[in-house]
């Protein structure tokens, strides 16, 4: 503490309280023309896992183990493994450069074009078929709309996206631009582990899975797999994240403007 001219007592900032106050984040403007591109593939990449997920697939049959509840025979998933990481990686760029209200939009406008193909496929199963159309059932059995299945979706979709992106900026509230990795882990946990139960609990009597140790099987190696390819393409993650934030003025401006005012 020092004195100042008028005589009065001039009290310093600790460095340690300064050190351990929340950082300010920055995000771009919505505005920006990366944006819209953003939301059309992570809508798109949406749809698309909604229509291959209803194959079942077994990857490496001759896999077998046990560990405790978990008895693996073969990976038992969907034909979406490859693709549906993908949701959370654009949700994890949208939250770090554009901030947790740009992606509550996406989420949103996500949901209601789920909800739009979902009942364009419902519509067209039952319009009439032509004479000359053989492939009904086929239609069918890959764009029919099982209403149980629809409520897993999208609920386990709005679980796991909000919760993904809000770590994701709380994180970054408190560390500012430092432990992206940290961040990009942390929000892929919760998200994708919430996401899977949620989905996989309304789902699993849907798929015919009956036992507790079928329904663990299921859960697990959805999130592990799930978890494993985000932090695989991490760095990718991290390319596009650092490239977007120097490609967009707005986000620089923001970063200068938090400079100044520390």
């Amino acid at each position: 503490m020092t004195t100042a001219k008028s005589g009065r007592p001039v009290s310093h900032p600790d460095p340690d309280q300064r050190a351990s106050r929340p950082a300010t984040p920055a995000f771009a403007s919505l505005t920006s023309p990366y944006f819209p591109i953003l939301v059309a593939l992570f809508v798109g990449v949406m749809i698309i896992s909604n229509i291959t997920g209803t194959k079942g697939v077994l990857l490496f049959p001759s896999l077998s183990f046990d560990l405790g509840p978990l008895s693996v025979h073969g990976l038992v998933t969907d034909g979406a493994f490859y693709l549906f990481p993908l949701a959370y990686v654009l949700g994890d760029v949208i939250s770090e450069v554009y901030g947790f209200r740009a992606m509550r939009r996406v989420i949103y406008s996500g949901f209601g074009v789920l909800l739009l193909a979902s009942a364009c496929f419902w519509l067209t199963i039952h319009l009439p078929a032509a004479d000359f159309y053989d492939g009904q059932q086929a239609f069918e059995t890959v764009a029919g709309v099982v209403p149980q299945f629809l409520l897993a979706g999208l609920s386990g979709y709005l679980v796991g996206e909000f919760l993904n992106s809000y770590v994701m900026v709380k994180m970054k509230e408190r560390s500012g631009e430092r432990r992206l990795w940290a961040r990009l882990i942390s929000s892929t946990i919760v998200g994708e582990f919430f996401d899977t139960l949620v989905f996989c609990s309304i789902a699993a009597s849907a798929l015919g899975i009956s036992t507790w140790q079928d329904f663990v099987n299921y859960t697990v190696i959805g999130f592990v797999w799930k978890t494993l390819v985000e932090i695989v393409v991490m760095p990718i993650t991290y390319a596009v994240v650092g490239r977007l934030k120097k490609a967009e003025p707005s986000y620089q401006e923001a970063l200068t403007r938090i400079d100044s005012a520390g």
